[in-house]
């Protein structure tokens, strides 16, 4: 019993370690939950999404997708091009933020297009795939018939960290009541895309 919560335990702060710095999806996860649109369904998606591909780690799956190289690339570079538009998008509510906030009204009740950008920024993001099919898939392995327990303990991370972040943008909301303080976000979040969608075509 307690080899099985250390394993949790260890699983659970290296799945955290991973998620916590700012990224992409991060980003995303934090403007909806300032918003409060589509929270639920956004959380979700991110957290199953994390389930799903630490459980293909945990079970060995990254050895045959290494035996693929032109997969990684492929995505690397659709992933790429889709954060440099999303940060565009962004750079243009910072520079217009009259007309963005306008969009942004008429599409507030859009949860189609909020689940699919999140469903983009997740799977077609290769550090997705290295930090959790590779990275974590190979420290679960060190864990020998604990391994599902370790993964068990950084797919919690993930709902944690996902949850934490969208629904406790909320509180964010008093301070980002006027309009300079969200040119500051869609700064942040312009940024953050762009220099991922950079690295991202600059590595495949």
């Amino acid at each position: 019993m307690t080899n099985a919560l250390t394993a949790a335990a260890a699983g659970f702060g290296t799945g955290l370690s991973l998620i916590v710095a700012i990224g992409a999806q991060n980003a995303f996860v934090l403007r909806q939950g300032v918003r409060r649109d589509a929270v639920l369904a956004v959380v979700g998606i991110c957290a199953l999404s994390d389930v799903v591909l630490i459980a293909l780690g945990v079970g060995g799956v990254g050895a045959l997708v290494v035996a693929w190289p032109g997969a990684l690339t492929a995505v690397g570079w659709i992933g790429g091009l889709f954060l440099l538009g999303y940060g565009a998008l962004a750079a243009r509510r910072v520079v217009r933020p009259g007309g963005a906030l306008r969009a942004e009204g008429e599409a507030a009740g859009s949860r189609r297009r909020a689940v699919l950008t999140c469903l983009a920024l997740t799977w077609l993001n290769p550090h997705v795939y290295l930090d959790t099919v590779f990275l974590l898939g190979s420290v679960a392995a060190d864990r020998g018939p604990l391994r599902w327990t370790f993964g068990l303990g950084a797919a919690l991370a993930s709902l944690v960290w996902f949850a934490a972040l969208g629904f406790g943008a909320r509180f964010l909301g008093r301070f980002l009541a006027r309009p300079a303080a969200w040119r500051v976000l869609d700064g942040l979040v312009a940024v953050t895309m762009i220099a991922l969608g950079v690295s991202l075509l600059a590595g495949s």
